[in-house]
């Protein structure tokens, strides 16, 4: 590369660069104005409309339940965000939150009137009713003559579908009308026999008519009639420091990262720092320009996904710098190093895109709304990794950093015998795991759930109150927040202003009668409340069954694909095995840990468990990317033990640079964010030095007993002979 182009190309990355900080900057800026450019943010920090609505007779808990989980993907889908809030208000009435909204009569003429749906015959029998169709999609496809048609997609119960089956194919030609509380809103013909439990809707004029269709059947569906009750505005549930302290924390972690690179690795740490400003830029303007609903939990991945993005550029150094000591000159040393990097870049990005893809699929909520921010972070992490360092890198070599100090050789040390003590690692691990479930044990049979469950899983008490005075959120978390807290004896509390009114809706764990006499008597002597205008009720957790079903099901589904992958890709079932097993491994130390330190498990739960999944998988990939190169045929027991050996050394310094940049990132974010971050955060330190552990102490400790002990190509025992014929 001539130094013209070199020149050329190092503006080019730092205009996009600074273009790209600017653009980020203005985006976090106006997140807190109307009308602006800003990122969408969720209820935390914008607030949005909270709508209650009644069911109307006397509907079971099952219907409730269903018609909570419903009403929520509905939402989800008509207004594009993963963070609608849906939760059961006392027996019969559901309440629903939705970030981002000023105006509630909007919001409301968008989701339109909850009715009851039929499908009936031509002489007004009903064949079908809503609660027999699971899903209902507007979608388009290839009509006559290569045109595009607008159709509404139906999936039906796998009951309905006998019945609809039985009736389409006695009713071939007939009209088939489908009603919406006594009107009818669409007449379709039945063409053919319809048996395999879908069906489309044709003759629609355009996409907004099949939309609308699609959006009175969903509502239609649901188990129980519904009917407006109130709707009002309600402000974000934290203060404006807690973005602000969030923004801070990235920019020092970041700029901590950047110098702990560049001490590290001198001119390719240089690059490595440009390369992460620039990615920083990117995953702002990608959460943009795709319409991320942005949560503090959001805040917190992002800035996870920092730490995180220093791995590949890690990875890649540490090899450079081993072809420097072989004696390569400096150019050879960089092209070969991004190429011998690029196996384990992209086995481990690609594992954890994979759990992305199916928690984006199949999850819902917030994690659906997680799975968004990961699968763009870890797409950016491998881009910037594999050709903006790359191409910077030969920029700065082209204009003259030749000079191989300025690189770095790895210096040679002796393998470490992390096998030799294996044994010992495998008891400490099975002690903690063990002390976790011990401890769930010990916190169930005194009488407290095993986990400290927030009320996102469990349900509490709203309490809803006018304190004549309009309270800030800052002045809400300083002085109303402790006396309630007082009551309860329970951090796990949040609050909500009613906008434009001086109404305060406080939400607890479920309070007794008599507590709940204490609150408002405290209410009434602290700020002066009418204790006769305080009302309480009792909600339902805002996690349904069907959303933590659907979690453990994608989850499930997201380890057994990364098992398959890991298996193809190595070739060797028990290099699968291993990994799934570390990473089963660092999820249940993460536990024990929340059962022992009793830290809040709320949907900030969900996305640290997730984070470490992706953080655990990529580490191990990276180990088992250089035992499978080391691996040459070796036979006996003794020559695989240090092989093994030998490539945990080798990536030694890896695994503890990335560790300690995204523990730094994390303990930024402890030290300087909100109470809610803190709590996502701490258990996330734990996740991190687990996952270091893991990575270094098991996960090739468990391959290697596998190996030996386990399939048709086992090693040689100890001491058995390499000569002879095989």
């Amino acid at each position: 590369m001539k130094k013209g182009k070199a020149a050329v190309i190092l503006v080019i990355f730092l205009a996009a660069m600074i273009g790209l900080c600017s653009f980020g900057v203005i985006v976090l800026n106006d997140t807190n104005e109307e009308d602006t450019y800003g990122l969408s943010l969720g209820l935390d920090l914008a607030g949005g409309v909270s709508i209650t609505y009644q069911a109307e007779g006397n509907p079971s808990s099952e219907d409730m339940a269903d018609t909570i989980f419903k009403l929520q993907q509905r939402i989800e889908d008509e207004t594009g965000s993963t963070e609608v809030s849906v939760y059961q208000v006392g027996d019969d009435r559901i309440s629903v939150e939705i970030p981002g909204v000023t105006d509630a009569n909007e919001i409301l003429e968008e989701l339109g009137e909850p009715g009851t749906l039929e499908i009936q015959d031509e002489d007004g029998n009903v064949i079908i009713t809503g609660e027999d169709i699971e899903s209902a999609q507007a979608v388009s496809q290839s009509g006559d003559n290569n045109t595009t048609e607008y159709v509404v997609q139906l999936v039906f119960t796998e009951e309905a579908a006998e019945t609809f089956a039985e009736f389409t194919t006695d009713h071939v030609g007939d009209s088939m009308p489908i009603y919406y509380d006594g009107e009818v809103i669409s007449n379709p013909t039945i063409k053919d026999a319809i048996t395999g439990g879908q069906c489309v809707i044709d003759g629609m004029s355009d996409y907004d008519e099949a939309s609308t269709l699609a959006s009175y059947i969903r509502i239609g569906s649901l188990s129980v009639t519904l009917s407006e009750l109130q709707s009002e505005v309600v402000s974000a549930q934290l203060g404006s420091d807690a973005l602000r302290t969030s923004i801070i924390a990235a920019g020092i972690g970041l700029l901590i990262v950047m110098i702990l690179m560049i001490c590290v690795y001198w001119v390719p740490g240089i690059v490595a720092s440009i390369a992460l400003v620039f990615y920083t830029g990117l995953v702002i303007s990608c959460m943009y320009l795709f319409d991320i609903t942005l949560t503090l939990p959001g805040i917190a991945g992002v800035i996870l996904s920092i730490g995180m993005a220093v791995d590949a550029n890690v990875i890649i150094y540490a090899r450079i710098r081993e072809e420097l000591a072989s004696d390569k000159a400096v150019k050879n040393a960089i092209d070969i190093g991004f190429v011998k990097a690029r196996s384990a870049i992209l086995d481990g990005n690609i594992t954890t895109f994979i759990a992305a893809i199916v928690l984006m699929t199949m999850g819902t909520g917030t994690v659906k709304g997680f799975a968004y921010t990961l699968a763009i972070g870890v797409a950016l992490s491998m881009f910037t990794a594999l050709f903006v360092s790359h191409w910077i890198m030969r920029a700065v070599y082209a204009l003259g950093c030749r000079d191989v100090k300025w690189y770095g050789k790895k210096k040679e040390g002796n393998a470490i015998s992390f096998l030799g003590k294996r044994v010992v690692f495998f008891i400490i691990s099975i002690a903690l795991i063990a002390g976790g479930f011990a401890a769930m044990g010990v916190n169930a049979s005194n009488g407290n759930k095993a986990l400290a469950y927030s009320l996102e899983f469990v349900g509490g008490t709203s309490t809803q109150a006018d304190f004549n005075e309009d309270y800030t959120i800052e002045e809400i978390e300083d002085k109303i927040v402790p006396v309630v807290s007082e009551i309860t004896g329970d951090n796990d509390i949040s609050t909500q202003k009613v906008q434009d009114t001086t109404q305060i809706v406080i939400k607890t764990r479920e309070l007794s009668l008599d507590e709940r006499e204490a609150l408002a008597s405290a209410l009434n002597e602290n700020f002066g409340v009418d204790e006769d205008g305080i009302t309480t009720e009792s909600i339902s957790s805002t996690i349904s069954s069907e959303m933590k079903t659907n979690t453990i099901k994608a989850i499930i589904v997201a380890v057994i694909l990364m098992l398959l992958y890991i298996w193809i890709r190595f070739r060797d079932i028990r290099f699968a095995a291993a990994a799934v097993l570390a990473l089963v491994h660092d999820v249940l130390v993460v536990l024990a840990f929340y059962a022992v330190a009793r830290v809040s498990v709320s949907t900030t739960f969900i996305a640290c468990m997730l984070t470490i999944v992706g953080y655990s998988i990529n580490a191990t990939i990276v180990i088992f990317d250089r035992i499978r190169e080391n691996n040459h045929g070796l036979r006996t027991a003794e020559e695989l033990e240090g092989m093994v050996n030998d490539s945990i050394t080798q990536t030694l310094t890896r695994s503890i640079y990335t560790s300690l940049t995204t523990f730094v990132m994390v303990a930024i974010m402890y030290v300087l964010c909100v109470e809610s971050i803190k709590l996502f955060a701490l258990p996330l330190m734990v996740g991190i030095v687990v996952g270091a552990y893991s990575s270094v102490c098991i996960t090739g400790a468990l391959w290697y007993v596998f190996k030996t002990r386990i399939g048709k190509k086992r090693v040689l025992p100890a001491g058995a002979k390499t000569s002879g014929k095989r």
